[in-house]
């Protein structure tokens, strides 16, 4: 069985230091993606259409994991990647305080040997085990090519990223870049701890902006 290494493989982009923020060269990815909104007066955590998006991104994950690893020929082994998430506002500015107004694309990374028949084998799958929703139906298996952007690692609750993310456009500007979230570019974060089991001071999120040379 051929064994995948990604979490070793991306781990400059999945396991970036805390203790220092970074300019970074994403390259083109494969993602499973489902794109969604917050409801008016509602946030990420209380959110029903944020749960069934994850829900359905850990569903088809698994299932592809397994489907390729219990294949009689060319069976292939790999970890499931975290959860990640693009945010945005359709106008105004990007405010963490401000939850009922954002809108999202969550995304779990795909390896390159998942085709799109693959996809929708295990769409199928996940749909007689676990009956189907709008957000298994919507999600998509594509290409995403974030390019240059700036990150590093938060630890601690959701409600501290502002700090970091100053210190993330801070570096960015004092080296040359400029930070692109709200004009065009999207805040993304990927969820190494899940806030069901871990303390918020012990969270860990990656941050990253994509920017560009000023």
């Amino acid at each position: 069985m051929k064994t995948l290494d990604l979490k070793k493989e991306f781990k400059y982009l999945y396991q970036p230091s805390a203790k220092k923020v970074e300019i970074v060269q994403v390259p083109r990815l494969q993602l499973a993606m489902i794109d969604g909104a917050i409801e008016k007066g509602s946030e990420p955590g209380k959110s029903q259409s944020f749960a069934e998006a994850t829900q359905a991104l850990y569903g088809l994950s698994y299932t592809l994991k397994f489907m390729l690893k219990k294949r009689k020929t060319n069976a292939v082994d790999y970890p499931v990647m975290a959860l990640e998430g693009l945010w945005w506002v359709a106008d105004g500015k990007f405010e963490i305080f401000r939850k009922d107004n954002w809108f999202y694309t969550l995304m779990i990374m795909q390896p390159d040997v998942i085709t799109l028949e693959l996809f929708e084998e295990a769409r199928e799958q996940v749909r007689k085990k676990k009956g189907d929703s709008e957000m298994l139906s919507k999600a998509c298996l594509a290409p995403f090519e974030e390019g240059l952007c700036v990150q590093t690692m938060h630890i601690g609750p959701y409600s501290t990223e502002p700090a970091t993310v100053e210190r993330m456009k801070a570096f960015a500007q004092e080296n040359g870049y400029r930070d692109c979230v709200g004009s065009g570019g999207k805040h993304h974060e990927i969820y190494l701890g899940d806030p069901r089991k871990a303390g918020p001071a012990k969270l860990k999120t990656v941050l990253r902006h994509p920017v560009e040379k000023i």
